[in-house]
């Protein structure tokens, strides 16, 4: 298994339409074939000192392996996602992990 945790800080961080606009972007997105499964979030009303909860949008997704997320990021549908949506990032942070 390979999780890929991708964490969207939004240039116009109230921006709801912008939110709106990127969790469309996200749906279209989730239709690549190499994706196991799919998860789109905003930040839990929870508060501890070690919950990071400055980001706008989390996209969690779950691959096969390693070579299917390597797919992924070459697939048209993901290079027309940053083509329609970089303009609506400041920052994006991504954790990637396999199995033990």
């Amino acid at each position: 298994m390979f999780l890929h945790h991708v964490y969207f800080w939004l240039k116009n961080e109230n921006s709801e339409q912008d939110k709106a606009k990127l969790i469309e972007g996200l749906k279209k997105l989730s239709k690549v074939s190499a994706i196991k499964q799919f998860y789109i979030g905003v930040p839990a009303a929870t508060d501890r000192d070690v919950i990071e909860r400055s980001y706008s949008v989390s996209w969690l997704l779950l691959f096969d392996n390693p070579a299917d997320q390597d797919n992924y990021q070459a697939d048209p549908i993901h290079l027309k996602f940053v083509e329609e949506c970089s303009m609506l990032w400041k920052q994006v942070v991504v954790y990637d992990s396999v199995d033990v």
